[in-house]
């Protein structure tokens, strides 16, 4: 889990896809914790993508960082405690104008079930499940 929190930081902006029905919907992220042994992403619940990761929570996410990619597979899940959500807001403080650890929109999911790759045109790709 280390492993892709740490190129997950690396890349700054990652692409989070989700489905809208049959459609996919990709849109850059930017938010990655380590909370209680579990991996965290944040959003707002007003977005379409909470939405869309409340109805089917099966995410993928893709990063790149000095030549090498990463594809996450994983399932979202809401943790509404204050402390998960406080916890990521003081990893990115830049949020807190926009969010708060008590407000009804900040929203903070764990990834369960990850199968992430890392992969290079010059390495063989490497995998790493949690």
């Amino acid at each position: 889990m280390e492993e892709v929190y740490k190129f997950l930081k690396k890349c700054e902006t990652y692409y989070l896809a989700t489905m809208d029905g049959d459609q996919p919907r990709v849109r850059p992220f930017g938010t990655v914790n380590i909370f209680e042994g579990k991996l965290y992403i944040q959003t707002g619940k007003s977005k379409d993508v909470s939405k869309q990761m409340m109805k089917n929570p099966k995410i993928e996410i893709c990063g790149m960082y000095d030549g090498q990619w990463i594809r996450v597979q994983a399932v979202a899940v809401e943790d509404d405690r204050v402390e998960a959500k406080q916890s990521m807001l003081d990893s990115y403080p830049s949020l807190q104008s926009m969010y708060s650890a008590t407000d009804e929109n900040t929203q903070v999911l764990y990834l369960k079930e990850v199968v992430a790759t890392i992969s290079s045109f010059t390495t063989a790709p490497r995998v790493v499940k949690f």
